[in-house]
């Protein structure tokens, strides 16, 4: 195998965004600790309808962004689909395989596209670190396996993904792995906050690439910051601001999820070239 070529897909449409950057500076980080040669490649998907080949890369990571993930007939929107069902079905074959992490936009377009559930705008902003709880099948997930439960992850989002369809879930062997935190003096549903779509494709609502710097940068805006007050209360936005780099928390989380993503994808696509030798 002569190298790992990893393609990033912006769905920022245009708007500056800190995930973006904390993805690429982890896929960096991944690229610079391992033998093999990794190139990275990066896609601007929404704004300007750039779209990976599948067959020209082995790892996707597909980032956050704003706006509503429901279809608004936008030609990157059919692009983004059938990308999904390519990789999906790529995995099916024997072929070597694809691996794909979805974040935050990303994953509420594939639990639309794939009919997996309720995905609505909140009645509020969400914006914050928020503990995230394990299902029974989380307990299981490796991604999630050094984390305490509950986690600690960055939430950022006006929409979400409630009302699962299990037997949809069951139809296409995908998973919930974590759940928002109970809250049991609020009487609304809890949001799907991570899934296990596949054995190579894996999603979050939240942000797992996130890090205290950016949770600063983003909190100076105004936006941001009345939304966590608004959500969690002054005392507890404060608090925030105090431990956002403890170590059991957020970084916790950053160092855990995705780079092990990465590190599962690596060693699997090695295991297939040998294998193929």
């Amino acid at each position: 195998m002569k190298d790992i070529r990893m393609a990033l897909l912006d769905m920022n449409n245009n708007q500056a965004n800190q995930g973006f950057k904390n993805i690429k500076e982890i896929s960096e980080a991944f690229q610079q600790g391992t033998e093999e040669h990794v190139h990275i490649e990066t896609f601007d998907v929404r704004f300007k309808n750039e779209m990976p080949a599948i067959a020209d890369f082995d790892i996707f990571i597909s980032s956050g962004g704003p706006g509503d993930p429901h279809r608004e007939g936008l030609e990157w929107e059919d692009r983004f689909a059938a990308f999904l069902d390519g990789i999906f079905e790529h995995n099916q074959s024997g072929d070597r395989k694809k691996y794909l992490f979805l974040i935050c936009h990303s994953f509420q377009l594939a639990g639309i596209h794939w009919k997996l559930g309720t995905i609505n705008r909140r009645k509020s902003y969400s914006f914050g670190v928020m503990p995230i709880h394990k299902t029974e099948e989380g307990e299981q997930e490796f991604l999630l396996k050094n984390l305490p439960d509950p986690f600690y992850g960055v939430d950022s989002r006006a929409f979400q993904f409630i009302e699962p369809d299990y037997n949809r879930f069951e139809e296409l062997g995908m998973h919930i792995v974590a759940i928002e935190k109970f809250r049991p003096h609020i009487n609304l549903e809890r949001a799907v906050m991570a899934v296990r779509f596949s054995e190579e494709i894996f999603g979050t609502q939240f942000h797992p690439e996130a890090n205290p710097a950016g949770m600063i940068e983003n909190l100076k805006v105004e936006k941001n910051k009345a939304a966590m007050i608004e959500n969690f209360g002054m005392e507890k936005y404060l608090e925030t601001i105090d431990r956002i780099d403890d170590e059991d928390k957020i970084l916790l989380t950053q160092a855990q999820i995705l780079p092990r993503f990465l590190d599962h994808a690596k060693k699997n696509l090695l295991n297939q070239a040998r294998a193929t030798v």
